[in-house]
C-alpha cells in the first residue's frame, strides 16, 4: 500500500517513514501543507497521515480542499492538538481518524490497518473498460470471452491503469506508483511494460484500450481522443 506523510518535524518524519516501511509499506513523505496537495493531485494514495500545524497550508486546509474535490483518500491526523474542539473539527471536514501526539507506533499501525481496510471493503474488485474486465481478487483478466495470462507485474499496472480509466497517467506517476523507487531512473522501463501489455490486452483485440499521450504519458480509455 502506498501511503503519504505530511509532518513538519524532520526527526519524527524520518522516523515514521522508516518504521512504515518496515510493514512493508510505501511512503512518501513531505514536510508542509502544499507539499502534500501536490503529491495528493498527481498520485493516487491508499491513506494519508496528515500533521495539522504545518507550514504554508495546515491540515485542516489541505483535507479541505481535497475533500472539495472529491477525493475520498483515508486521512489520519497525527497531531500535538488535542482538544475535543480540535478532534471534532477534523473529523467534521472529513477525517477518518484523529491519533494525538505523543503516540505509541503500534497504536499508529493499528488505525492504519483498520481506515484502509474500510477503504478496501468499499473498492470493487471487479473493474471494466469496454470488453475488458479485471477481476482485482482473483487476479483473472479477460477481454470478451478470452482470458488474458499476465504476469504479476503486468497485472499491477492494468490494474493501475483501470482504476484510473481516463486519467492521463504520466511515466512518473506508474514508476512511482508500481515500482516505489526501484527503477532506475530516466529508464524506459514503463514504456517496456506497456509495449508487453499491449502485446495481451489489445494486440488481437478491437477497439483499442491502451493509448500512448505523447510527451506526457498513458490512458486506459475505449476511444482515442
Amino acid at each position: 500500500m502506498r501511503i503519504l506523510l505530511a509532518e513538519d518535524e524532520k526527526a519524527l518524519n524520518r522516523v515514521i517513514t522508516r518504521r512504515l516501511g518496515w510493514e512493508g509499506y510505501s511512503v512518501d513523505a513531505c514536510f508542509d501543507g502544499q507539499e502534500a496537495l501536490d503529491y495528493l493531485a498527481a498520485v493516487r494514495y491508499d491513506a494519508a497521515i496528515l500533521d495539522v500545524m504545518m507550514p504554508r497550508v495546515d491540515g485542516f486546509e489541505v483535507l479541505t480542499q481535497l475533500r472539495e474535490r472529491g477525493d475520498d483518500t483515508p486521512v489520519l491526523f497525527l497531531t500535538a492538538r488535542d482538544s475535543l474542539a480540535d478532534k471534532v473539527e477534523g473529523l467534521d471536514l472529513g477525517a477518518d481518524d484523529y491519533l494525538v501526539k505523543p503516540f505509541e507506533f503500534e497504536e499508529l499501525m493499528a488505525r492504519l490497518r483498520a481506515l484502509t481496510r474500510r477503504r478496501d471493503a468499499l473498492k470493487s474488485n471487479t473493474c471494466v473498460c469496454g470488453d475488458l474486465t479485471v477481476d482485482i481478487a482473483r487476479h483473472r483478466v479477460t477481454r470478451g470471452d478470452t482470458e488474458l495470462m499476465l504476469t504479476a507485474k503486468e497485472f499491477a499496472l492494468l490494474e493501475y491503469l483501470i482504476r484510473n480509466k481516463g486519467l492521463v497517467l504520466s511515466r512518473e506517476q506508474i514508476e512511482t506508483n508500481l515500482w516505489s523507487g526501484d527503477y532506475i531512473v530516466g529508464s524506459n522501463v514503463v514504456d517496456v511494460y506497456i509495449r508487453m501489455l499491449r502485446k495481451k490486452v489489445d494486440a488481437d483485440f478491437e477497439p483499442k484500450l491502451i493509448h500512448t499521450v505523447r510527451g506526457y504519458g498513458y490512458v486506459l480509455r475505449e476511444e482515442s481522443e
